[in-house]
């Protein structure tokens, strides 16, 4: 049986597949391009629950300052930063440098 909560996680997933290679999103803009904008932690808890779904980039969603939350729910130590540094961008301490340059913004 399906629920509201898992079509709310499948609406995350077709938004975080379109996220461009090199570019990243927030939790928040997902959640806003849904029409649920105070919702971003759902969105997290929706990229928590898909590993194994190799089609979902869960490593280019980030917090609202560009922050790897989200990078304790990757295998190993760094592999949420090595995946971004693989696209062209650059982290340190765990803070995507030029942020602004690297967001993209869902619309729908």
């Amino acid at each position: 049986m399906k629920t509201k909560e898992d079509n709310f996680f499948e609406r995350v997933y077709e938004v975080a597949r379109k996220i461009p290679y090199g570019k990243v999103t927030s939790y928040g803009a997902i959640a806003k391009a849904l029409g649920a904008g105070r919702s971003a932690r759902m969105v997290g808890w929706a990229m928590n629950a898909c590993h194994g779904q190799d089609d979902i980039p869960a490593h280019r969603v980030v917090n609202r300052l560009g922050l790897l939350t989200g990078k304790h729910h990757f295998e190993g130590t760094n592999l949420m930063q090595q995946l971004l540094e693989s696209e062209g961008i650059q982290v340190i301490d765990n803070q995507i440098i030029d942020f602004k340059k690297h967001f993209w913004e869902p619309d729908f």
